[in-house]
C-alpha cells in the first residue's frame, strides 16, 4: 500500500509514501557514477548518473523503493498484488527482474523520452535476486521534467500510460484510475451553491461542503482520488521550503495511522516513511513513522564520485524541541 506524487513548483519533485506492516532494512542511498550492475540476462553496466532514493541493501546491490538520479529522472516500485506478472526470459526481448528496473534506467538514462523505446522492448523476468530475496508484486510511476507515465506488466502484457494526474497507489490497474475520477467530477474546494432543487433553499453552514463525498478511506482508489484532488488544487510558492512543506502535507493527507488498517495477518499497515526529492537539485528529504522531523541528505559532487555506495541510516528517533528548560 503506497501513494506517489509528481509535483512541480520552480523544481520538479518526487515522492512518496511506504505503507507496510513490516520494514525491510531500509536506508538512503547513493549509488556513484560508474558504479557496476550485473543483470540476470548475463549483461553488466556502469551507471552514468549517479542516482539517490530509499533502499535495501544486500551484496552491495541497491534494491531501491524509489530513487531519482542527478538529471531529474524518477521512478517508485508500488505494491500491485496479485495483478503484477512477470515472464520468462524472452529472448527477443530487454529482460530485466524487477529489481533492477530503477538502477537500469536511472543509471544510463536521463529523461523519458530516452527510455521509451526501451520500455516498448521490456519483458519483466520472473527471476529473483535470491531465494531469500523473492521478487515483489509491483507497477512503477515514472516522472521526468515534461512528462509522467505508469508502467504495468500484467498477465495480458506491459502496458504504458501517459498519467497527466501525477498520481499512483496500488491496485486496480492505472486505467481504472483516471476513470474513477470522473465519479468525483462534482467536487470542488471552493464555496458551493445548491443544486439539490429549485424548490428548496439549501444553506451551507461550513467551510469544505463542495468536497462532501471526497472519500477518506484507506483503499488505494479513495486514496487516488482524494491525493489527486487536494495536489491538482494545491497553492504553494515557488521556494524549497513552501514546496518541501506543501509536498509533505499532500502525502500526509493519505498517510496510514497505526490501527486504523488491519491486514488479514492482523499486523498493522502503517506509512513507515514518507519521502520527497526534490529531483532538480538531487535532495532527499524524509520522515518516518515515529520521526516527524524532515531529514534531508544531498547527492553533494564528492558522493557522485565515490567508488562505493554511500548509504545512510534513518533517523527514527522523534525530535522534539523544547522552547524553555525544566
Amino acid at each position: 500500500m503506497c501513494t506517489c506524487i509528481h509535483f512541480k513548483t520552480k523544481d520538479l519533485y518526487f515522492g512518496r509514501t511506504l505503507d507496510l506492516a513490516s520494514r525491510f532494512h531500509e536506508k538512503v542511498v547513493i549509488t556513484p557514477r560508474n558504479y557496476e550492475f550485473s543483470l540476470k540476462n548475463g549483461t553488466v553496466f556502469h551507471t552514468k548518473y549517479s542516482i539517490i532514493g530509499m533502499a535495501m541493501v544486500s551484496e552491495n546491490y541497491p534494491f531501491y523503493a524509489e530513487a531519482s538520479n542527478e538529471k531529474g529522472l524518477s521512478i517508485a516500485g508500488l505494491y500491485f498484488p496479485g495483478t503484477a506478472y512477470y515472464f520468462p526470459p524472452d529472448p527477443t526481448k530487454l529482460n530485466l527482474t524487477p529489481y533492477e528496473l530503477i538502477p537500469y534506467f536511472l543509471g544510463q538514462y536521463s529523461s523519458i523520452n530516452e527510455i521509451k523505446d526501451s520500455l516498448s522492448q521490456l519483458n519483466l523476468t520472473n527471476l529473483p535476486f535470491s531465494d531469500q530475496l523473492p521478487l515483489t508484486d509491483l507497477h512503477w510511476m515514472i516522472s521526468d521534467e515534461k512528462e509522467c507515465i505508469v508502467l504495468e506488466q500484467t498477465k495480458y502484457g506491459l502496458k504504458i500510460y501517459d498519467n497527466p494526474i501525477g498520481v499512483l497507489t496500488n491496485n486496480p490497474p492505472f486505467y481504472y484510475h483516471l476513470l474513477n475520477l470522473s465519479n468525483y467530477s462534482n467536487l470542488t474546494p471552493s464555496f458551493s451553491e445548491s443544486r439539490f432543487s429549485d424548490q428548496i433553499s439549501l444553506q451551507q453552514y461550513g467551510q469544505g461542503m463542495g468536497a462532501i463525498g471526497l472519500p477518506g478511506d484507506n483503499s488505494p482508489a479513495s486514496r487516488f482520488v482524494r491525493i489527486a484532488f487536494h495536489k491538482l488544487n494545491s497553492v504553494c510558492k515557488s521556494d524549497e521550503e513552501s514546496s518541501i512543506t506543501q509536498f509533505f502535507h499532500l502525502l500526509d493527507s493519505v498517510s496510514m495511522i497505526q490501527g486504523s488498517t488491519i491486514t488479514k495477518e492482523n499486523q498493522y499497515d502503517i506509512t513507515t516513511y514518507s519521502c520527497c526529492i526534490n529531483a532538480t537539485k538531487g535532495i532527499y528529504y524524509y520522515k518516518t513513522y515515529s520521526n516527524n522531523q524532515i531529514t534531508a541528505i544531498r547527492m553533494t559532487e564528492q558522493e557522485k564520485k565515490k567508488k562505493e555506495l554511500s548509504i545512510f541510516p534513518l533517523v527514527e528517533k522523534q525530535q522534539i524541541r523544547y522552547e524553555n528548560e525544566l
